[in-house]
């Protein structure tokens, strides 16, 4: 039986140590952190009611004792709301129960969020999605991150289907050459799971969700041992440190905007200082997309319909002299 409240209580309070929140230390303790006693202590609620909350049983808890939890275990907001779709997952049952099942429709990308994404021209960017899927994106986003309509690259399939959107988390885990693409795998890896993590407590039900976290804990060890550790991120702002196999470093901040009316899709835009060695060769390689001999924006792939994932239409262009071969690029993801 399933008792994800449980494995994240248990793992955020053997965080906490005695001493940290006042307590003396006394005895040999069998497991790290604080006992179910002390937490039941300190949030002031009985310690019967506090196990039967661990063991998933507290289907009807009040937001104070929720809220007392959380002091007492120092959640950040985004852990707190975290508990609390882990406490309630019936708050948002509507949500689940329309992810659940293997039929439900692709992610629907409005024509005014792909016209945004067009006039984007100079700025990588791209939508991330259910699952973090990425589910549409811009000619220099595709340039930078090799994203193709199927999901596939020049590399492997990286786990995905043969008709699927491009996947972070399968991409950070399953690509062999993630860890030299991201210069800073480690941390790319843990902020995927965390964020994949924080998705996956509000969408419960979600099978292939289910699907994509069991597929990725069997083929990936890191996987398992960063899912095991119950982080949650929101993904909102940072820094992405890439190495691309044509223009070489590139140094990133990147923003994460939410859609209206489209809660589980990010708008992420990658943002370089104007005249820096990444700018420098972001151009070229936005000069060679724009002719077609260095990356490949999938504009004529088929996949850029409106409605359905994939890359944003583009303009038809007209017919360009022959251009001297430049070396095949290999495909990257976020």
């Amino acid at each position: 039986m399933d008792n994800s409240l449980g494995d994240y209580l248990r793992s955020r309070r053997a965080r906490i140590q005695p001493q940290d929140v006042g307590l003396p230390e006394y005895g040999r303790r069998r497991v790290p952190g604080l006992r179910r006693e002390e937490v039941a202590q300190l949030a002031g609620v009985s310690v019967d009611y506090y196990i039967r909350l661990e063991q998933g049983r507290g289907s009807h808890v009040s937001d104070a004792v929720l809220d007392a939890v959380a002091r007492v275990l120092e959640l950040d907001p985004t852990e707190r709301e975290h508990l609390r779709d882990l406490a309630r997952p019936g708050r948002t049952g509507r949500e689940a129960k329309a992810a659940k099942g293997p039929r439900r429709p692709a992610q629907r990308i409005r024509s005014g969020v792909r016209l945004l994404l067009d006039r984007m021209t100079d700025v990588p960017a791209f939508v991330l999605g259910d699952r973090m899927d990425v589910v549409a994106w811009n000619a220099l986003g595709a340039a930078v991150n090799g994203f193709t309509p199927s999901g596939t690259s020049g590399r492997a399939t990286a786990g995905s289907g043969p008709s699927g959107p491009p996947n972070m988390a399968r991409s950070t885990f399953l690509d062999p050459d993630a860890r030299t693409f991201y210069r800073d795998w480690p941390a790319v890896a843990a902020e995927t799971v965390a964020h994949l993590r924080l998705f996956a407590g509000r969408r419960p039900d979600d099978e292939r969700l289910a699907a994509l976290v069991g597929e990725l804990s069997v083929r990936s060890e890191d996987f398992r041992r960063l899912w095991a550790d119950h982080q949650v991120k929101e993904k909102t702002f940072g820094v992405k440190r890439l190495r691309h196999p044509l223009v070489g470093d590139l140094d990133f901040g990147y923003e994460t905007l939410a859609l209206p009316a489209e809660p589980d899709q990010l708008l992420v835009a990658y943002t370089v200082p104007p005249g820096s060695p990444t700018a420098e060769r972001l151009a070229l390689l936005a000069s060679w997309s724009a002719d077609g001999s260095g990356a490949d924006s999938g504009a004529d792939s088929g996949a850029g319909a409106a409605g359905e994932a994939g890359p944003p239409e583009q303009p038809e262009q007209p017919e360009q002299p022959e251009q001297p071969e430049q070396p095949d690029r290999l495909d990257r993801r976020p």
